[in-house]
């Protein structure tokens, strides 16, 4: 999208002020369906933070992620976490990711995670 979508921003913005990740969400961006629970930035860096300390080999890149989110103005990413890219029938990783997505990209979005078959 050229402008953000002000309702997807404001989604965003309710996301990050109640500090919750139970909003499902799924977006189009660039012919990638990602679906899957949003997070605040803040919720969403800890965890990556975690997962990048305990690896053996990605350890160092930990303090990228553990650095406080940027408080001014309206949200510009949305955090997913425990989310999927669609590729067909199946959702990939079959475990949940996490992937940062700016809204500036979202070109079509729904409330909701979308259905697939891990078969």
């Amino acid at each position: 999208m050229s402008k953000p979508d002000e309702l997807l921003v404001d989604v965003a913005a309710k996301v990050e002020s109640g500090q919750s990740n139970q909003m499902s969400l799924t977006v189009i961006t660039d012919g990638a369906v990602i679906t899957g629970r949003l997070a605040p930035e803040s919720v969403w860096r800890q965890r990556v933070t975690e997962v990048l300390t305990d690896s053996a080999r990605l350890g160092e890149f930990a303090d990228t992620f553990s650095k406080p989110p940027a408080q001014d103005g309206p949200p510009t990413h949305l955090h997913f976490h425990v989310a999927r890219i669609i590729q067909g029938t199946v959702g990939i990783p079959e475990t949940g990711g996490m992937y940062r997505v700016s809204i500036e990209d979202v070109s079509a979005w729904t409330v909701g995670d979308v259905s697939y078959s891990d078969h």
